[in-house]
């Protein structure tokens, strides 16, 4: 297994005890044919325990895998016929953010990704996939002439979040992001966005204002990454993998809370061991959804997504007659705070009255 992550690692170790128990047999010329069946038996349990209670924080260290595919890998498997697009017009051309025309199934769409690096020099030159402000008007550029053009957009989440240092703050990193939020918003065409690894933060949700939000099954997805929560919330960004197991950044914990529409499967292991096969389950739900958003007019696209993002965050208030009630244990602590409680506020008005009077005197 190449890239194997630490909890992977009894499987790397069974999977060498077979290829040296058939390495051996093959030497010696010894038949270990139902020895080698039992193991192959054992890995298959061992792999179905694994992968079937991956934690949120392993699912962090899968979607930050440095052999996950990203945006133009997914591009070239999905789309046909793309061409590139560059510059923001502005200033210039952030080579975090790729976009460009591509067809899906021979329809026109334009397609728009954040793009880490797939070596170190390649990295450094994308700013490891987080966007300057350029970045972020590029991708509205695209956005705004696939709304003239009427072409619907396709964007790819792929970012810890938006480049944090001084040179994005001076070329208004803040309001690039929030025209976007605002522009996208807007948008009369059919918008999907899929994340594909790390949805980080306002550099991700920059590129995430769709009427259908995907995700592939071992991405995450949140407001702010584990490291930088955990830098917050502890002093400690080591605790990047507490952090992840409290904050509820799984597809599957967003879809139970209604913040994206599916949950992409992915292959056995990760995205990163099977490109090809991601590839067609990315592109069969973008054809399912885009064949229901072009039923809609216009006007009912862009309430579609207003509505979407407005029942984001609904919860229900239980009121004091439909709430269950209370245990003996409850009732019992109750009483015991009650006795101990300070005066009401009779008590205290006579007690502020007794003392305005020994003033007076």
């Amino acid at each position: 297994m190449a890239g194997e992550l630490p909890f992977e690692t009894p499987l790397v170790k069974l999977r060498e005890k077979i290829l040296e128990l058939e390495q051996f047999g093959s030497e010696k010329g010894i038949d270990f044919t139902e020895e080698i069946a039992r193991l192959e038996e054992r890995y298959r349990q061992l792999e179905e325990e694994i992968y079937n209670n991956i934690s949120p924080s392993q699912k962090m260290h899968l979607a930050r895998h440095h052999q996950r595919p990203t945006s133009l890998d997914m591009i070239g498997l999905i789309f046909e016929d793309f061409i590139e697009l560059h510059g923001d017009r502005v200033f210039g051309d952030d080579l975090a953010v790729v976009g460009g025309l591509a067809k899906l199934g021979g329809m026109p769409v334009t397609v728009i990704g954040q793009q880490r690096g797939k070596d170190t020099k390649d990295n450094i030159a994308r700013f490891f996939g987080s966007a300057h402000p350029e970045g972020f008007r590029k991708a509205l550029r695209l956005m705004q002439q696939a709304d003239k053009f009427r072409r619907p957009i396709i964007t790819f989440i792929d970012t810890k979040g938006a480049y944090p240092g001084i040179t994005a703050e001076e070329r208004g990193q803040s309001e690039a992001i929030a025209r976007n939020l605002r522009d996208m918003s807007m948008l009369r065409v059919p918008v999907i966005c899929v994340v594909i690894g790390e949805g980080g933060s306002g550099g991700a949700l920059a590129l995430g204002v769709g009427n259908r939000v995907l995700m592939l099954e071992n991405a995450i997805y949140s407001v702010i990454s584990p490291n930088g929560a955990a830098s917050i919330l502890w002093k400690d960004a080591s605790k990047a993998d507490q952090a992840a197991e409290a904050m509820k950044i799984t597809a599957q914990d967003l879809l139970e809370m209604g913040v994206i529409e599916q949950i992409v499967p992915e292959p056995r292991g990760g995205a990163h061991r099977d490109y090809e096969s991601t590839a067609e389950a990315i592109k069969e739900s973008l054809l399912h959804h885009l064949q229901e958003l072009s039923n809609l007019h216009p006007d009912e696209l862009v309430e579609d997504r207003y509505r979407k993002f407005r029942k984001i965050g609904e919860f229900q208030v239980v009121s004091k007659t439909e709430a269950p009630a209370a245990s003996e244990d409850v009732v019992e602590v109750a009483g015991l705070i009650e006795k101990e409680a300070p005066a009401d506020a009779s008590d205290e008005s006579a007690a502020a009255s007794e003392v305005q009077t020994a003033e007076k005197s």
